[in-house]
């Protein structure tokens, strides 16, 4: 088994970015973890009436996606959340792909803090989420 290595420096304006489709399984998969059934993500029927005019991706699911770049890309391995602020600015329907993109807006080498603009947009270069994400590696937590 490979080491895994945490990094302790990082530059401002480094990125990093992952394409996602999210499928029917993901939603489905998704509300039974979470337990979040919420009629808008699940029922055609019931979504069809709403002003979105058909299903929904939960919204926690792709901030979700934000996560995995944060944890397994950049900062990577040994990061550790502090607080991420969201602001859903488009409804991801099933099957629609997503792209989420970093970037080190912060960082400060003597606490391991770094801050991260996270955004995340549809096939079609829509925002869908923006925010922003603190995180401390956990090498500087020793």
């Amino acid at each position: 088994m490979e080491e895994i290595r945490e990094r302790t420096h990082f530059s401002v304006g480094e990125e990093a970015s992952l394409t996602r489709v999210i499928s029917e399984a993901d939603v489905a998969a998704y509300a039974r973890v979470s337990g979040d059934d919420n009629p808008i993500h699940l029922d055609d029927a019931y979504a069809q009436s709403t002003r979105f005019g058909g299903r929904i991706v939960h919204g926690m699911l792709i901030a979700g996606l934000i996560s995995a770049v944060l944890g397994g890309q950049l900062p990577g391995p040994g990061a550790i959340y502090l607080s991420q602020g969201l602001r859903f600015t488009a409804p991801v329907r099933p099957g629609e792909m997503v792209t989420v993109h970093v970037r080190v807006t912060e960082w400060d080498g003597t606490k391991g803090r770094i801050t991260l603009l996270t955004e995340v947009a549809n096939q079609d270069g829509i925002v869908v989420v923006t925010g922003e994400a603190k995180l401390v590696m956990s090498a500087f937590l020793k």
